[in-house]
């Protein structure tokens, strides 16, 4: 041989004679036991932990690592030598070795992965050899690539390797103690998901079952208690591992598994709860051996056997959602039979299951039929071909004559028509399902949402399948009036169902244009609807050939209204007529004012669907820009009712004001000649118009104008000759420039755009504005009433503008200045100069003839504040600001006309609280004052009512929803703002035992006959109470107070006593009793101390 070959240490063993291999692993066993008897493996691991100190490092290290190269040695001969033992060869002493370097394995540190991965692979050669002592060997590795199998770093390899040795575990005693661990070990592996995930993961586990009888009922336990925590996505996975196990075991084993194990999952199917997290994933496995049993031999024999004792039985319980469980099992498992069964018993079991299914449709619970549904329609578009047509007819008539009007359900009329699809797809049935729809036509128009979805899918589906003309199963009429009334799920679904009949994109764009006008004849609203949601169904490119194909057919008419208005007969060859002959034929004239205006609303509707593809594409944009803006003028000239003119000012704000300029020029002059008082409607697209263009500044120089002629009309003089003339020659509407500031700051865009105005500019107008109080001061002090040019109620209108205004600019600018300031301002104008006209009107013997103005300047400014502090602007000062005037008013003796808006103040700063750090100081006085009011507000009422009944129950009235609104907040954040809560419960009480007592104090020469219901109280008490019976939680901390007040003795005698009976009588009467059990008692000691004080009082009198 030659001397330069590489060493192959396999080779040299092969050539070995037997004897030298003998002796050779006689060396090697004698070597491997002097080693390892003067460095034990056992001190490895010590002399680690010393390392981990630094300790003893230089003495010991190398030691340690010779042993570990001899013990590499002796691994590496051995795996070289395990090749080349057969039966002519003693291999005891290489058994020995094996058996050393196998006993050291477990005991090695974790250091040594190189050493360990050798002496395992080792014993996995020996295994496979099959040579003797090879269980002893394969138990040891077993137990290693289990554990290293279920750590975290584990792969897929070291799971294939455990496969491989799977044999091994038939080598442990199950009853054995050192089985114990190996138990727990294996069954980690059914909680673990990479196990489950790999396809030799599962065979593993599928083998397990065939260890030991009693392990199949452990291995059943441990996988029903993972359930929960495994996703739906290994359902799959792990039914496939029962039904391998199903199929390899065999006598006792299989008798456990189908009873024990597949059997218990049906019964959890049946009688789990939906609601539980497991119940789905049960269901899904049983699905999987449904599945299996039309495709494996044997399987449909096991599920009848099995499902025989529960299944029947279970359909006919008395719990609902049992039965419904047990109808979804036998419907997804139909038929169930034994394939052994001769053809009269087959017969005879399948017709009972169709009785069966019958009776599910006519079950008196709706989860029932709606599961009884989804199995009808399943079983007949499978076995269609099977089943009598009889039955199939019976069946289908069920579901549409009878299932399909269920007044009682709307889950059982919806599940009828997300069913049926599933019965179209087969075609077979068609024919007969053609014949049986027209007749639930009506079910587009249920009262249910979600039923027209379901009804409106399934015309889509008979449109995709062809089984029949939809229009046929409920006529056009009633799809287009569905499409003009019905919520957006339903009209997506309804465009797309006619899109292809409205919208042929296959065809010529002037078809496009004829089905457009021939749907605005049929249906405009509907027309306008189906437009609105077109683009979801086409090209951007096709919505815009469609609005120029709207636009020649409108130039169109034009064109031959023009020519019959010159008496022109002859037949040109004009080409804009030629472009629409088919639709102008006998169809448009532009005085059909309808039809005129819906294709105009159309075109604006189509262009807004597609401004964000045309906002991308600048060329196409142009493009159309160009093309209306030529025709535009004219539409202008010829359309000029007022339904036309809208939506054509809105199509001139999707183009620049330059590429239409005559229009653009005329806007601000349109809305100058707009006449006082004028709906919304005859300036709203005008202004959105010039907000779109970036011009709103033009119509706040107008609003400027005239407001200032009316509200400062001495500046006219300081105005330039120009202005002047203009004045003069114009007439002032401040009215109406208070409807277009509104407007604007009303409506979002609008509003920013007014913002964006240069700030010097909105400060001129909140100046104009603020002249309001100037006016309304001079209103109330002047005797005829009036001011001027101004009226009252154009100057409280600017007065509450300019409040509006002075926020929206505190938002803008708040880090510049503080706007809230003018409001502040405002507020010290209303104590010094409005309140004491509140104060003068208490004074007289009638109404002051302007105290009512001073009551609408008033709450004009409450609301503002309450709304300021609703958009969380208004901090504690503003808030204890606003109370302390709320206050001052509500105290006054015609105080009640703020109480509403109090009363929506006081909710808003309770829910502004929150974001507060309630224990400060300032907080705690804030909520002091908030009790002090709500109780001031009850005082005010109470003394409406006593003075002025009629008044008061009007007041009454007036506060009813924002007094229950309070309550409700209060009780909500009762935990931030505890005190608030108590004392406003304990303020309720007080207000309704004080109205109740004077009543009975009044009473109480007559007969006095106890309040049994609400409406029996007196007017105030009736409101309260209805207010906290509302709520469970209101009414319980309601009777908690009246308990604190009745034990603390805040009530005392009869009288009051006599009330609270009333009060918890009226409780009692709507709400539980275990709310009044302590207070009864309560009362009851409270009357015996009164009757016993009485008899006292009594006898010593007599005495």
């Amino acid at each position: 041989k030659n001397t330069f070959d590489p060493f192959d240490l396999n080779e040299l063993l092969q050539e070995l004679p037997r004897k030298q291999k003998e002796v050779l692993w006689e060396r090697l066993t004698q070597l491997l036991t002097e080693t390892l008897m003067e460095n034990p493996v056992e001190t490895w691991q010590r002399i680690e932990d010393n390392e981990s100190n630094n300790d003893m490092e230089v003495e010991i290290v190398p030691e340690m690592k010779q042993t570990v190269a001899v013990i590499q040695g002796v691994t590496a001969v051995v795996t070289a030598s395990i090749p080349a033992v057969d039966e002519s060869v003693n291999y005891k002493a290489l058994l020995e070795c094996v058996f050393i370097l196998n006993g050291i394995l477990p005991a090695l540190p974790e250091s040594e992965k190189i050493l360990q991965g050798a002496i395992q692979h080792v014993c996995e050669m020996w295994w496979e050899k099959g040579l003797e002592g090879k269980e002893q060997l394969g138990k040891t590795l077993f137990v290693i690539l289990l554990r290293k199998s279920l750590n975290k770093a584990a792969t897929g390899a070291d799971i294939v390797r455990l496969w491989n040795l799977h044999q091994t575990l038939l080598c442990f005693d199950y009853d054995s103690e050192e089985s114990n661990e190996v138990k727990d070990l294996l069954l980690q592996c059914f909680m673990s998901v990479k196990h489950i995930k790999k396809e030799e993961g599962r065979r593993f586990l599928s083998f397990l079952f065939s260890w030991d009888v009693n392990f199949i009922k452990m291995i059943h336990g441990t996988v029903k208690n993972q359930l929960q925590f495994f996703p739906r996505s290994l359902m799959e996975y792990i039914s496939e591992v029962y039904f391998r196990a199903w199929k390899k075991v065999s006598g006792e084993f299989l008798e456990i598994l189908e009873h024990n194990c597949i059997q218990d999952f049906m019964h959890h199917g049946i009688h789990l709860p939906r609601s539980s997290s497991v119940h789905s994933k049960v269901r899904e496995m049983l699905s999987y051996f449904h599945k299996q049993s039309k495709v494996r031999q044997g399987i449909e024999e096991m599920l009848y056997r099995l499902y025989q004792p529960i299944l029947w039985r279970a359909l006919k319980a008395r719990n609902s959602e049992v039965r419904s469980n047990a109808a979804f099992l036998f419907v997804d498992a139909f038929p169930v039979r034994d394939p052994s069964f001769n053809t009269e018993e087959m017969d005879n079991e399948i017709q009972k299951q169709f009785e069966e299914l019958f009776s599910l449709l006519e079950d008196p619970h709706p989860v029932v039929r709606s599961t009884g549904i989804l199995g009808v329609t399943q079983i007949t578009s499978k076995y269609w071909e099977m089943i009598p047509p009889t039955i199939l007819a019976d069946l289908l008539k069920k579901l549409t004559g009878e299932l399909a009007c269920d007044i009682t359900s709307a889950d059982v009329r919806c599940s009828v028509f997300k069913c049926l699809p599933i019965i179209l797809e087969n075609k077979l049935s068609h024919p007969l399902l053609e014949q049986l729809l027209p007749a639930v036509k009506c079910s587009l128009h249920d009262n249910s949402e979600k039923v027209r979805v379901a009804f409106v899918d399934m015309l889509l589906k008979i449109k995709a399948t062809k089984a029949a003309k939809f229009w046929k199963i409920c006529p056009m009429e009633h799809l287009l009036t569905r499409l003009e009334a019905d919520s957006r799920p339903v009209s997506r679904r309804l465009v797309n169902l006619l899109f292809n009949s409205f919208f042929p994109v296959n065809q010529p764009e002037d078809v496009w244009c004829e089905r457009c006008v021939t749907l605005i004849q049929m249906n405009s609203a509907a027309a306008r609807k189906f437009y609105q949601y077109a683009y979801e169904y086409t090209a951007p490119t096709n919505i815009a050939k469609l609005m120029l194909t709207i636009r020649r057919c409108l130039n169109a008419c034009i064109q031959k209204a023009m020519k019959e208005s010159l008496h022109d007969s002859d037949d040109d060859d004009d080409e804009s007529e030629k472009e629409n002959t088919s639709v102008l034929n006998n169809v448009l004239s532009i005085n059909d004012v309808a039809s005129m205006a819906s294709l105009l609303e159309i075109t604006v509707i189509l262009w807004r669907s597609i401004h964000k593809a045309l906002d991308h594409n600048e060329d196409a944009k142009d493009y159309a820009i160009r093309k209306f803006a030529s025709v535009l003028p004219e539409y202008f000239k010829v359309f000029k009712d007022e339904r036309c003119m809208t939506p054509l000012v809105i199509l001139a704000s999707f183009m620049p004001p330059a590429a239409i300029p005559t229009f653009s020029c005329s806007v601000i002059s349109r809305l100058r000649n707009i006449d006082n008082g004028a709906d919304q409607s005859k300036y709203s697209t005008l202004i959105d118009c010039m907000c779109r263009w970036g011009q709103v500044g033009h119509i706040m120089e107008l609003a400027c104008d005239w407001l200032s002629d009316t509200l400062t009309p001495r500046k006219n003089i300081k105005t330039s000759e120009r202005r002047v003339r203009i004045h003069v020659t114009q007439e002032s509407k401040p009215e109406l420039a208070i409807d277009y500031i509104e407007y604007l700051l009303t409506h979002p865009v609008n509003r920013s755009c007014l913002l964006s105005v240069p700030k010097k500019k909105l400060k001129k107008l909140l100046k104009i504005l603020s002249a309001a109080k100037e006016v309304l001061g001079s209103i109330l002090k002047a005797n005829d009433g009036g001011s001027g040019r101004c009226n009252q109620a154009t100057g409280l209108r600017a007065f509450s503008l300019f409040c509006r205004l002075s926020i929206h600019l505190q938002n803008k600018f708040s880090e510049e200045e503080d706007c809230l300031s003018l409001l502040k301002e405002t507020g010290a104008w209303i104590e010094s100069q409005v309140v004491p006209f509140i104060l003068a009107s208490d004074q007289e013997d009638g109404i002051s003839k302007y105290s009512n103005v001073s009551e609408l300047i008033i709450q004009a400014y409450l609301t503002v504040c309450k709304d300021v502090i609703m958009v969380g602007l208004g901090n504690l000062t503003f808030q204890a600001h606003l109370l302390d005037m709320a206050l001052s008013v509500i105290q006054t003796e015609r105080g009640g006309f703020c109480a509403p808006v109090v009363l929506y103040a006081l909710k808003e700063i309770i829910e502004a609280s929150l974001t507060q750090n309630t224990e400060t100081d300032e907080v705690a006085n804030l909520f002091h004052a908030v009790q002090t009011v709500f109780q001031k507000v009850l005082e005010c009422v109470a003394r409406t009512l006593k003075k002025q009944q009629e008044e008061g129950i009007q007041l009454i009235h007036s506060i009813q929803m924002p007094l229950g609104e309070f309550i409700h907040a209060v009780q909500c954040w009762h935990s931030s703002c505890s005190a608030v809560h108590q004392g406003v419960l304990s303020t309720l009480l007080a207000a309704m035992v004080a109205e109740i007592n004077n009543v009975l104090q009044k009473a109480s020469s007559e007969k006095v006959t106890i309040p049994k219901t609400i409406s029996d109280l007196p007017p105030l008490s009736s409101s309260l109470m209805a207010i906290i019976m509302k709520s469970v939680n209101v009414a319980r901390s309601f009777l908690n107070e009246l308990m604190e007040c009745i034990l603390s003795e805040e009530i005392e005698g009869v009288f009051s006593l006599t009330a609270i009976v009333c009060i918890v009588i009226i409780i009692k009467g709507k709400h539980k009793t275990s709310l009044l059990k302590d207070i009864a008692p309560a009362i009851q000691r409270k009357l015996i101390t009164c009757k016993d004080a009485a008899a006292e009082e009594s006898s010593s009198t007599g005495r």
